[in-house]
């Protein structure tokens, strides 16, 4: 998918870090929502940090803005990779020691956060992001997306 330049709108955030399942979700909704993600994060200029899987909601999303020519940087704990990399890879994927390093990995690149859909370990590190925010570690934005299509185990208005 190419987005033109004229169609392009501006982001204070050069890169946001996605937090979302690997697996394809319950409901077709939440790949809709993984998609229509990636291609707005296109639209507005802005480059993708995730969990480094190449499955499920984690796949799309960043295949998404991969596709639509933005830099995509995944990260994924070591352990993970035979289950979670199928496939060829897209963008860059660095290998981390566990998952305290990927969340500390992701939010060092990353401007601002967003979760969709995913199970106890997405809300995990939603919920890690939100407590380092409050005790003052970052002060990036975090985002929930709440509507009736879309919804996790889980959901707040932030």
């Amino acid at each position: 998918m190419e987005i033109k330049a004229e169609t392009m709108q501006k982001s204070k955030f050069k890169r946001i870090c996605v937090f979302c399942g690997s697996s394809q979700g319950k409901k077709s909704s939440y790949q809709d929502a993984a998609v229509d993600l990636g291609n707005e994060l296109v639209s507005r200029n802005i480059d993708l940090v995730y969990g480094g899987g190449s499955i499920g909601l984690m796949g799309l999303v960043s295949q998404a803005v991969h596709d639509g020519g933005r830099h995509v940087i995944g990260v994924i704990p070591k352990t993970l990779m035979p289950k979670e990399l199928t496939g060829e890879t897209v963008g860059e994927v660095r290998a981390v020691a566990g998952m305290h390093q990927r969340k500390a990995e992701m939010a060092k690149h990353s401007d601002a956060f967003i979760a969709l859909p995913g199970g106890y370990g997405t809300l995990e590190e939603l919920l890690e992001v939100i407590t380092w925010a409050q005790l003052g570690i970052h002060e990036k934005p975090e985002y929930a997306p709440c509507r009736e299509s879309v919804t996790s185990k889980l959901c707040w208005e932030m």
